[in-house]
């Protein structure tokens, strides 16, 4: 009797993983981010895997959960305004600082996850060179708590008070 059971695969992830896709890390918007930009992502990419790859657009991530995460309490909102001007993110529900009654984090979607049974929506793909990719970037970055970058008509990426 010979052995005729299939080579066990060497590319297989043991653990819980979020994937990118080549052609969103090779755009202009990609490339264009910053280090908080990025750690950003990253951050609402391991929410998204806390509430077991659902709840796109009501993934809640606290200021200080950023701030754990790495990021410096004066780059959370620079890199929030330029992830979403980029394309990559949605605030789908402001939070509200104040007491611990009151405190609510913001709620957000990753534009290029599924919402359910619907496709990402992938505005970052509307950016098509870098030089478009670093203006947008550098102009979300450079805002101070006011409307968001007009790059999108339903950007909802501005920090209303």
């Amino acid at each position: 009797m010979s052995d005729h059971r299939a080579p066990r695969r060497r590319n297989r992830i043991d653990g819980q993983f979020s994937a990118r896709t080549i052609e969103m890390m090779e755009s202009p918007a990609f490339l264009a981010l910053s280090l908080a930009g990025r750690r950003i992502l990253d951050r609402l990419e391991i929410e998204m895997a806390h509430h077991g790859g659902n709840d796109n657009g009501r993934l809640p991530v606290t200021f200080d959960q950023f701030v754990e995460y790495g990021i410096h309490r004066h780059s959370i909102g620079p890199g929030l305004r330029e992830v979403c001007a980029l394309g990559f993110v949605e605030i789908t529900e402001h939070g509200r600082a104040g007491n611990a009654e009151w405190r609510r984090p913001n709620r957000f979607r990753l534009t290029y996850r599924r919402v359910g049974n619907a496709k990402g929506t992938d505005e970052w793909r509307n950016i098509r060179t870098m030089e478009q990719a670093e203006t947008i970037a550098r102009a979300a970055r450079q805002k101070k708590n006011k409307s968001p970058v007009p790059v999108f008509a339903n950007s909802q990426c501005g920090f209303h008070h």
